[in-house]
């Protein structure tokens, strides 16, 4: 098979599966972005706010979990390449100071792969012969750890831009109410808004995953309609508590 018919098969061939890593992130951002900010609407509505005060809740939300999200993001990528370095720093000195266990070690693993005999030695000879291509295999083989590629920098950033394009689509129609353009009905258009939003995102998730679109659609629209719900009668609740 050809590398161009198998980067097909992958997914590889297209503009968008040169950035798959960034748009995975830019849509479990945008997931979290649109459900949070829409809960705080909703339970803003449940309880009968204004519209700055719902303006003033979610645009709070946005900015302090939007950076919370980022933030962890990024620490979450770096955590693993340091993780990687740190073993991979072990191995090293492993290969320097224990070479006889760690080429033994060589043998096992290619011996339960099937190698045997002259074949088996002839292997592990090669492969201990340089201390990079040595240590590389037992980092893959042995530990079973890659090489984080993605950006700690990158993730972070997209995470928050996507939380905060995606979390700013249920707020529209109240900036817009608020800016003197009254609108009748807020938390219904708002609603309707957000939905879509979450129809969108659950597509595109499916389409990244390379699973089921309706399913992807469903249970975005289920877990953000849930939140929601959750919210809106929370706000029902507590504002008939407090009044």
């Amino acid at each position: 098979m050809s590398k161009h018919k198998e980067a097909v098969l992958h997914g590889e061939s297209t503009f968008l599966s040169k950035f798959q890593d960034y748009i995975g992130e830019f849509i479990y951002g945008g997931i979290d972005g649109s459900v949070t900010t829409f809960a705080v609407v909703a339970g803003a509505a449940g309880a009968g706010l204004d519209s700055s005060v719902v303006i003033i809740l979610g645009f709070a939300n946005l900015i302090a979990d939007g950076f919370s999200m980022s933030v962890g993001s990024y620490l979450s990528t770096k955590s693993e390449r340091d993780k990687f370095e740190k073993h991979k720093r072990i191995e090293y000195w492993e290969v320097d100071n224990i070479p006889d266990a760690e080429r033994e070690e060589i043998r096992e693993i290619y011996a339960a792969k099937g190698f045997e005999g002259d074949l088996l030695e002839q292997v592990v000879d090669k492969i201990t012969e340089d201390k990079d291509r040595w240590v590389d295999v037992m980092m893959k083989e042995e530990l079973e750890m890659q090489k984080e590629q993605k950006s700690p920098f990158q993730m972070g950033l997209v995470t928050f831009v996507s939380f905060i394009i995606m979390g700013f689509i249920p707020l529209i129609v109240y900036v817009i109410d608020y800016s003197g353009k009254p609108i009748e009905h807020l938390f219904r258009y708002s609603s309707i808004l957000t939905f879509i939003t979450f129809a969108a995102i659950g597509y595109a998730k499916s389409y990244i995953t390379a699973t089921s679109k309706v399913r992807g659609i469903l249970e975005t629209l289920f877990l953000g309609g849930s939140a929601a719900v959750l919210a809106y009668y929370v706000g029902v609740v507590l504002e008939g508590i407090i009044s």
